[in-house]
Formats: structure tokens, C-alpha cells, sequence
């Protein structure tokens, strides 16, 4: 049965900053590249077909170090700005408790949380859905309809969009999800792609 295996990238710069990074091209911190180091360790056993990343340093070089340590550097790996992280707009490069002194939590929370509200001049998460689930359908699913095992390295929002679809989170409740760095997020599928398991390794 196929496989799905979603990792967020390592800690990045921004990350570690506690800035808002979003499209900015951010590398990974010395702890970002041992979180990737440390995902492909508990990856080694899946035979992976295809892999799946953005156009972002931070997660091509995350995706690198997983196959690197799996053994499996000449998998082919598709990037796509599909997957890019959501872009923050004027927040980008701002830190996060600094946009909230001036703005409040609540503002901030709505912006970070909110599926459909924008950051100023930045996309909602139903944006970013909106670009992550029809390349989904069109890229990946195909994949796995064949029985591939399928390795997707990308950003907290866009899979936090992914996410939604995969596991019929609402849009409510999604505000909720976190997803951890370097964390892989296993999903087993039947022949006809109905979820079976999801589970953190």
C-alpha cells in the first residue's frame, strides 16, 4: 500500500529568530540540518519513488540531507513553487513578538491562524491551499494511485494545507495544527488512496 510521508524543513534562520520568514529565502540553522539528518534516520527503511520540494533553500536542502542519509541521492526530485511557503507579505522578516506588541495577539493571531484572512499585502492559508492541493491532485496523487512511496519536503503552511485535505481537517479546527521541524508525518493509504494510518515517526 502506498505511502506519504510529509516533513517540514529544518529550523531555518528566521525560524531560530522567531521572525515571520514565509517566501523569504532563509537557509537552516546547524540544529535545521541535524533535524533533517535525523528524519532521513527513521525514513531509511521506506523504499521512496519520487520526491517533492519547493523552490526554497531551506527545504531543497533539507530534502538533500534526508536522501543523503537514506541512500537514496539519485531519487528524482520534482521542485515546484506550488509548495512554497505562504508568503507573509509586510511581515516577512518582522519579529514575531515585536508585529505582536504593536498589533496585539489577537490580530496576530488571526493573521498567523485564520484560514482565510490575509496578512497585509501576504496570502491567507486558503490561498496557499489553493495553489498545494490542485498540484497535489495533479503531481502526486497520480503517484501513489500507482503504489509509489512518496517523500514531500516542504513548508509548516503549505502542508498545513496539504493536511487538510489528507485528513479532512476544517478550516476551524486547522488553526489549531502545528507541524513540528524536521518531524516526518507518515500517512499509509489502501489501493483506492482511502487514509488507513497517520502517524509522527
Amino acid at each position: 500500500m502506498p505511502l506519504l510521508v510529509l516533513v517540514r524543513h529544518g529550523q531555518s534562520l528566521w525560524n531560530l529568530e522567531n521572525r515571520f520568514t514565509g517566501a523569504t529565502d532563509i537557509p537552516l540553522t546547524e540544529k535545521g540540518r541535524e533535524e533533517a539528518i535525523a528524519a532521513g534516520k527513521k525514513l531509511k527503511s521506506i523504499p521512496f519513488s519520487h520526491g517533492f520540494t519547493s523552490l526554497l533553500q531551506r527545504a531543497i536542502d533539507t530534502m538533500t540531507l534526508i536522501l543523503q542519509e537514506t541512500g537514496h541521492t539519485g531519487l528524482p526530485v520534482t521542485r515546484d513553487k506550488a509548495l512554497n511557503e505562504r508568503n507573509y507579505g509586510q511581515l516577512q522578516g518582522l519579529n514575531k513578538a515585536e508585529v505582536t506588541r504593536q498589533y496585539g495577539e489577537e490580530q496576530v493571531a488571526v493573521w498567523r491562524r485564520s484560514f482565510s484572512v490575509r496578512p497585509p499585502g501576504g496570502e491567507s492559508l486558503a490561498d496557499t491551499a489553493a495553489r498545494v492541493i490542485p498540484y497535489y491532485h495533479w503531481a502526486i496523487e497520480p503517484l501513489l494511485l500507482g503504489g509509489k512511496d512518496i517523500l514531500v519536503v516542504a513548508h509548516g503552511n503549505s502542508l498545513r494545507a496539504l493536511m487538510m485535505r489528507l485528513e479532512g481537517i476544517s478550516p476551524d479546527e486547522i488553526a489549531q495544527v502545528d507541524l513540528p521541524t524536521g518531524t516526518p508525518r507518515l500517512y499509509s493509504f489502501d489501493g483506492r488512496l482511502q487514509l488507513e494510518k497517520v502517524e509522527y515517526l
